[in-house]
């Protein structure tokens, strides 16, 4: 069985006690000893450099130098003496040897005449090889806790410096949002009335007045999309899971996706699929996902090409709507890149505009609903784009057979006349609602409040039908003034719909909670603005219906 090794510098300028260190030493029956020896304390120094010794036998009387200096001179940059050492002194010689130990030797032995102190020498080394062995973990234990102090005061420094960061970052987005949607609210809205104004413009101003809303709806995207990809990273997208009728959703994305369809050329099919496939998800998600995906494969489709949508129950607990288009199709190593932030897989030059950020937006939301999303790809034939969702149970209706009902077109019968307020300080938007009401809506009388506190005096002094809500108000914000007027007995029955440039997922929720009626995002389409409108109106008309029912069952 092979010892130990242990190496031993003996720093001695005789040449009898080396000689007898040697033999005591070698005669240790647990440990094997290799030894270095010295002469001279100059000698010894250069030595223990070199070889690193695991413990040093130091004579106090060196012909260049003592103990004392030999220890002083040994010590590191960090005044540390970075090995034992054992002092080796006469017998009247002992007080040196204290004061060595209190300069940094580990022990002493005193020389006697007999050399008795060689039995001991071995036995001695060997404790204080355990005793700084000993110290030496106990200093490499302090030296860990004070390090995982360090490091975890440095965590929670980076964790707040990160927090702090990521709030800065949603602080901005919201606020670049709202500045960018304000006065695209205007550019959007004022082209739709236009487009849709009397008398009608040329076919020359029609394909401008085009040009403007393609231009306004593009950077529209671009915006919501970039919110999205920030919102998404930063970890704080609220979602509303729900039992979403995946048919209904499929109509509203088919009414909207087949004009643009129509514009390429491009024929859609939607497979006949089950009314009473309902997923766990958020709707307004789902929607999003899908108009994605069908707006690519419309758009990197090739001419008179083909889109087919289908669905399948892949396992009972998941529903895959599948999406195939005819166009160039993608090789493998362009397929890898697709989910790939800002990579337009080669397009950047083509005709159609886009960022390289739907599809990493696409795939984030469908994993944050449970389900997943792929693609296969052939060069050549086309591509294949699914979603699997989460399946939801099916109401009773929707087991019976029910469908949908069609939306009707409003009719103003008898031109009932109703009051519009608007909270409103931005001129532009001013002037946008006002037209917009003036030219299609001769059933309302608009009233305007430049800031939050007139628009509170306006509510309660004409009592109007409905209340259109900006949120960014000069004084008071629109959560607070709606806040006030839901207090008030006179106007509590009032539905105030948000209309505001605050446009992301944290906003919107925020303001539903506080007791919204609806909230409409800057910019909007004419069409979805008089909706919700008319929404508002119903509202208020089946509630002061039902006030009056029982007041009177009460009489």
């Amino acid at each position: 069985m092979t010892k130990p090794k242990i190496r031993i510098l003996i720093v001695e300028d005789d040449t009898v006690d080396r000689m007898a260190c040697r033999r005591a030493l070698a005669q240790d029956p647990d440990y094997e000893f290799v030894l270095y020896e010295a002469e001279t304390g100059r000698e010894g120094l250069q030595l223990a450099h070199a070889q690193k010794p695991d413990c040093i036998l130091l004579d106090y009387h060196l012909p260049d130098m003592n103990g004392l200096e030999f220890l002083s001179e040994l010590r590191n940059d960090l005044g540390e003496i970075p090995v034992p050492v054992m002092m080796l002194t006469g017998a009247d010689k002992v007080s040196v040897a204290v004061e060595a130990i209190k300069r940094g030797a580990q022990d002493y032995l005193v020389k006697d005449v007999n050399r008795q102190y060689l039995e001991l020498l071995p036995v001695v080394i060997q404790r204080v090889l355990r005793e700084r062995r000993t110290l030496m973990e106990k200093k490499q234990a302090e030296e860990n806790l004070v390090q995982a102090e360090y490091m975890s005061l440095c965590l929670a420094n980076a964790k707040a410096a990160a927090e702090k960061a990521n709030l800065a970052k949603s602080d901005f987005i919201s606020r670049m949002s709202h500045e960018l949607r304000t006065p695209l609210n205007a550019i959007l809205g004022f082209a739709q009335l236009l487009e849709v104004g009397s008398p009608p413009p040329t076919s020359a101003q029609t394909a401008r007045l085009h040009q403007i809303t393609k231009a306004g709806w593009y950077l529209l995207e671009l915006i919501n999309e970039i919110l999205d990809l920030a919102v998404i990273e930063s970890g704080k997208l609220s979602l509303s899971r729900e039992r979403v009728s995946l048919i209904d959703v499929m109509r509203e994305c088919q009414a909207m996706v087949e004009p643009q369809a129509q514009q390429h050329g491009i024929q859609i099919n939607f497979l006949p699929f089950e009314n009473t496939w309902f997923a766990n998800a958020d709707r307004t998600r789902v929607k999003q996902v899908l108009l994605n995906l069908l707006s690519n494969a419309i758009k990197y489709n090739r001419e008179q090409g083909t889109v087919e949508v289908k669905w399948t129950a892949s396992t009972p607990e998941r529903i895959r709507i599948s999406i195939k288009d005819s166009g160039a199709g993608l090789p493998p190593e362009k397929l890898a890149q697709l989910f790939q932030p800002f990579n337009r897989l080669g397009q950047e030059t083509g005709t159609e505009e886009g960022t390289g950020i739907g599809l990493v937006v696409t795939k984030q939301l469908v994993e944050l609903m449970g389900g997943s999303i792929g693609a296969e790809s052939t060069v050549g034939v086309g591509s294949e784009f699914w979603i699997e969702l989460v399946a939801a149970t099916v109401p009773q209706l929707a087991a019976r057979g029910y469908e949908p009902q069609e939306l009707t077109p409003k009719v103003y019968v008898g031109m009932q006349q109703h009051t519009l307020l608007y909270f409103e300080d931005n001129p532009a938007n001013l002037l946008l609602v006002k037209d917009l009401i003036e030219e299609d809506r001769p059933d309302m009388r608009l009233l305007i409040a430049e800031n939050g506190r007139l628009g509170i005096e306006l509510a309660r002094t004409h009592l109007p039908d409905v209340i259109l809500m900006d949120i960014a108000l000069p004084d008071i914000n629109g959560i607070e003034a709606m806040e006030i007027l839901k207090k008030d007995l006179l106007t509590a029955h009032i539905p105030i719909v948000a209309l505001s440039a605050n446009a992301t997922p944290d906003n919107i929720l925020k303001g539903m909670e506080a007791g919204f009626f609806r909230y409409i995002c800057k910019p909007f389409e004419l069409n979805e603005f008089m909706g919700v409108i008319d929404e508002a109106l119903e509202f208020r008309k089946s509630r002061l219906a039902s006030t009056n029912n029982t007041e009177g069952i009460g009489g």
